[in-house]
């Protein structure tokens, strides 16, 4: 598989799928989420006994704009939020 079609398949295609607006692609207004990454040398090495172990090839990562992995290290800012869709819905309990 080309990896122009791997990156729509892990980007703008499930965010399309399960219809979460302002994702999956790099548009104005969009939220910045972003991976630069060496297609040469990225390669899991986490396994089911060290599940925990990072990949390399990954320099930077951004989360809503904000870096969370610059240089391949951890930056320690918590971007994330909560991504609902449109099957989400809030439960009120009395």
């Amino acid at each position: 598989m080309p990896l122009e079609e791997a990156v729509r398949r892990m980007t703008s295609l499930p965010a399309s799928n399960l219809k979460i607006a302002r994702r999956g692609s790099l548009k104005a207004g969009y939220f910045a989420d972003i991976v630069v990454f060496d297609p040469e040398k990225i390669a899991d090495h986490a396994t089911f006994d060290k599940p925990h172990q990072y990949s390399t090839g990954v320099g930077h990562v951004f989360v809503n704009g904000i870096p969370v992995l610059k240089n391949g290290e951890p930056t320690g800012a918590k971007a994330g939020r909560c991504v609902r869709g449109p099957g989400w819905k809030k439960v009120v309990t009395k």
